[in-house]
């Protein structure tokens, strides 16, 4: 990215007296990778626009001119300020021109009068977007064959993670039993030495690993005995993500004695390269992404996962293209990176997305074709059903239940909120030994200060042969996943069926006229729940995955670009856990965890791209992002429309048919992705064109952020930009677009049809055309509005080659008169 603004919100802490903040400070001059000479003694360090090269980082020219911009900053400073009154943590020179200082505001406005300074912006918070699907995808038969093999798919390819560290010890990072990995000499990252055990976090798989933490250190919020000042893992998440998408293939998965499958990523062979800039308990700070980001492009990463996202829009900048993430990241794409980053969590709402731009590969969450489920068999002959990847209580056996209140040792105990059964040393254990003890699921549970991996350990302590948890009282947006323990469990969602649980053993259960039990007569036992159902229900869009429409700004606007881009499994996922890691308190001390989220999407796509890089090395990001689009599936297994979870209106989980707001192109399907027939490609200059065409970015804004001018833009609309989908969130009259698709296959005929939603009519021009091999073609759609709903109209432009490939691009769009 050319220089520009980086918009940031508050940070903040009492140094020496003074109030003291971290802000991002841009400067005028080009970055590195937007530099096309001018400044005396120092020659070009772009890549030309009309080239697959890529900026050779390591090259004496990039060095000079990074030094140079990296002497101006110090200049700046030293110019301004006394020394030991201020602290530069980073310079950023090759995405944008710029540092982050940690300083008092008074001296920040002195920085914003400064000759050559763009923008000063506080720094702002970042959070993380928080193992079957290789089969489910059909990569071990339809796409690893055709890279090598599971042992060669991914070959090369760098993966970079921006993310919480990584656990380097755990068997889906290995090496001992993988063929050697030899140099690779494009990628010029360094590895950090562990400062305890002082060994490299490097073994060849993991190539580079650093961290980034000087924003969060000057802001307070870093603590070093939790926080660990290395690449190491100290969440879980960072683990998690690079396994989904790079860890070995065929690890065993096994927790509690029982063995739930073998783990594979999306791309085994990838290489990993760590880039830390999240922590326990506070997430991240964007002045520490920005620093990864930038670093992860100079160390020449072929691709970046981001499993990280804002909190909201920004509130400061107008424009969401504009933040911190998109606007650095532009420069990464210019720099020939393919960016992928998670859609967010905030569904089923729309405008919940909190990846925004048409450079990003924006990822929706799907639940894929496992499902869990368990059963409690009650004594009055009642079955159950809940949530419990646990094994069975003893076969043609009942048990007696007892309930936590009950078996207290003292009612001062009251206070530790005992039916959460997270202390055994609260109980009667001659009153559960031998018996199933059932537990309340509190708001605890949500919150993770309770957990039911903390239950299991209480009723195995307690001597329970098993356990219940019942949800008695389920507020919208409640999340519940299996958790695999070692001791027979259940968990109970359904609050009705919570109550026939309670009513049976209150009518079971005497007592005195205290309220004390005399005797425990209801029983039961727990089923077997470690083996999945699978359904051809699958995929489904998860009931936490953000949805569209994608917003253009802070008022929360519709834009005209489609968002989320694709759909990826990202509910219950197996992968890779840092045993110290505490982001979820089920899986303490394990070294596999099963999570949901976008996060856990977002690495399905960025394994997958490295497969499709693999076999096209070069292909632009906007290729590779548009073969995943246009081969992305709209059916379910069973041959149906993909439906989405979506809550009722008495605020109960249902199914609606999905849309492209929840999905974007479809589910990813990476055999067809590896051989898609026509790509529609864009670059800088095209991006550079979107923001000068969306009505309401000031010239100025897209000058700071790109040191482009929209001075030789002639015009046009946002739905212009060669994107694979079409949005229009305004339509009015006729509006007709134009689209350029390019052939990477052999000569095709291609037969182009249309589908629209009855409001708004539709139509293709040309209705067939020919191409060959590497040659490009325009098409035209045409939107005609023909009634006014006040909702959004959804279709398809379909384009069927005479060799068997299909196109496909989504259309939405709203009509107004």
């Amino acid at each position: 990215m050319k220089s520009g603004c980086i918009v940031l919100l508050f940070l903040g802490l009492l140094v020496f007296g003074k109030a003291q903040e971290v802000y991002i400070v841009t400067m005028e001059g080009d970055p590195v990778v937007s530099y096309n000479g001018g400044v005396e003694g120092f020659e070009a360090t772009a890549a030309a626009e009309d080239t697959d090269e890529r900026i050779d980082t390591a090259s004496e020219l990039v060095r000079s001119y990074s030094h140079h911009l990296v002497n101006k900053h110090d200049m700046l400073l030293d110019m301004l300020f006394e020394g030991g009154t201020y602290k530069k943590l980073y310079s950023y020179k090759h995405l944008i021109n710029g540092f982050s200082v940690h300083t008092t505001p008074e001296q920040a406005e002195s920085l914003r009068q400064a000759p050559g300074v763009k923008s000063v912006e506080r720094d702002w918070k970042v959070k993380r977007l928080t193992v079957h699907t290789p089969q489910f995808l059909g990569l071990p038969m339809g796409v690893w064959p055709t890279g090598g093999g599971c042992d060669r798919a991914g070959e090369d390819i760098v993966i970079g993670f921006v993310d919480s560290g990584i656990y380097p010890h755990h068997p889906s990072f290995a090496t001992h039993n993988t063929a050697p990995y030899g140099p690779l000499p494009k990628y010029r990252g360094k590895c950090e030495i562990d400062p305890d055990t002082k060994r490299n976090f490097c073994n060849g798989k993991i190539i580079g690993a650093q961290h980034f933490a000087a924003a969060a250190v000057a802001s307070g919020a870093f603590n070093p005995s939790v926080n660990y000042a290395s690449p190491l893992d100290g969440d879980g998440h960072g683990s998690h993500t690079a396994a989904i998408a790079a860890g070995n293939n065929g690890i065993p998965l096994r927790m509690h004695g029982f063995e739930f499958g073998r783990a594979s990523g999306m791309a085994p062979r990838a290489r990993i390269a760590v880039y830390k800039a999240l922590y326990r308990y506070f997430g991240g700070f964007v002045s520490d992404v920005v620093a990864a980001i930038d670093q992860a492009v100079h160390d020449g990463v072929d691709i970046l996962n981001l499993s990280v996202g804002p909190n909201s829009p920004p509130a400061t900048t107008r424009t969401t293209y504009l933040n911190p993430f998109d606007a650095t990241l532009l420069s990464a794409v210019k720099a020939g990176i393919f960016v992928v980053q998670a859609g967010g969590n905030g569904g089923p709402f729309p405008k919940t997305l909190v990846s925004y731009s048409p450079w990003i590969t924006t990822v929706a969450a799907a639940i894929d074709d496992r499902r869990y489920k368990n059963h409690l068999y009650l004594g009055n002959g009642k079955t159950l059903t809940g949530l419990g990847l646990t094994p069975a209580t003893l076969s043609n056996r009942t048990f007696t239940l007892v309930a936590a209140n009950d078996v207290l040792l003292d009612s001062s105990v009251m206070k530790y909120s005992p039916s959460d059964c997270q202390k055994p040393e609260v109980f009667n254990k001659n009153l559960v030994k031998g018996n199933i003890l059932l537990c309340g699921y509190s708001f605890n549970f949500i919150v993770g200060s309770a957990s039911i991996k903390k239950v299991s350990e209480t009723a195995r302590a307690l001597g329970a042969v098993g356990f219940v948890l019942a949800v008695e009282n389920v507020s919208p947006g409640t999340k519940f996943d299996p958790v695999a323990v070692g001791l027979p469990g259940i968990l109970i969602t359904d609050t009705s069926k919570s109550m026939d649980l309670i009513d049976y053993y209150n009518s079971s259960t005497s007592r005195d006229w205290t309220g004390r039990v005399k005797s425990f007569k209801a029983t039961g036992s727990i089923g077997d729940g470690l083996k999945p159902i699978l359904h051809k229900s699958a995929p489904q869009v998860a009931i936490f995955s953000s949805r569209g429409p994608d917003i253009k700004d802070f008022s929360f606007q519709d834009a005209d670009l489609l968002k989320p881009d694709i759909l990826a499994p990202g509910a219950l996922i197996w992968a890779a856990w840092s045993p110290n890691g505490t982001d979820e308190a089920n899986y303490l001390g394990e070294s596999f965890a099963m999570v949901s989220g976008t996060s856990m999407a977002a690495p399905h796509v960025a394994g997958i791209a490295a497969l499709v890089k693999q076999k096209h090395p070069k292909w632009s990001p906007s290729a590779i992002k548009s073969a995943l689009m246009t081969t992305a599936s709209t059916f379910d297994r069973a041959g149906k429309g993909i439906q989405a979870q979506q809550y009722s209106g008495s605020e109960t989980m249902t199914l609606v048919p999905a849309t492209p707001f929840d999905y974007g192109s479809g589910h990813v399907s990476p055999r067809a992705a590896l051989d898609p027939g026509l790509i529609f490609d864009a670059g800088y200059v095209d991006y550079v064109n979107f923001l000068c065409a969306t009505p309401g970015i000031d010239p100025s804004e897209i000058a700071n952020f790109t040191s482009s001018s929209c001075k030789t833009y002639h015009g046009g609309h946002p739905s212009d930009l060669n994107t694979p989908s079409i949005a229009i969130s305004h339509l009015i009259g006729t509006r007709t677009i134009t689209r350029t698709v390019t052939n990477v296959a052999e000569e095709e005929t291609y037969v182009i049809t249309t589908r629209m939603s009855p409001e708004i009519a539709i139509e293709a021009n040309p209705p067939a055309m020919t191409l060959l091999p590497g040659a490009s073609r325009k098409f035209t759609i045409s939107l005609t509005v023909r009634s006014v709903t006040g909702s959004y109209s959804f279709g398809q432009v379909l384009m069927k080659g005479s060799r068997g490939h299909k196109v496909r691009i989504p259309v939405v769009a709203m009509g107004y008169y």
